[in-house]
């Protein structure tokens, strides 16, 4: 499996940035993050449909996970906050169907990770 995470950078608090993960096959996929000196935490999951999502609360109304019709999943983050800084990981369960996974330890694999700074 491979995992291609990119799209983070630097930006201004309440800018805007699309992160991408592509895969080599479609799966279910999440969105981790893991900022300095914390424990990575669950962002959001999407289903192998695409049609089923999940929000962490602390970034539902501002984040939105989506995926293509292939084998690309995206992270649409708006309105960014200093504490939205983490390095970003995509995820992958092998797995069909609806359900959205949203434990690290669902996850068969895992992506590079992009950093994602936001300073003013």
């Amino acid at each position: 499996v491979q995992l291609q995470a990119s799209g983070g950078g630097l930006v201004q608090p309440g800018d805007s940035l699309r992160l991408s993960c592509a895969a080599n096959e479609r799966y279910a996929m999440g969105w981790f993050r893991q900022a300095p000196g914390k424990e990575r935490e669950f962002v959001a999951g999407i289903s192998y449909r695409g049609g089923e999502k999940s929000h962490a609360a602390s970034v539902r109304g501002r984040f939105i996970i989506s995926r293509d019709s292939g084998k690309n999943t995206y992270l649409r983050m708006n309105s960014l906050k200093p504490e939205d800084t983490a390095v970003y990981y995509c995820a992958a369960k092998i797995a069909g169907g609806s359900p959205v996974y949203s434990r690290e330890s669902d996850y068969d694999y895992w992506g590079q990770g992009t950093l994602v700074t936001v300073s003013s």
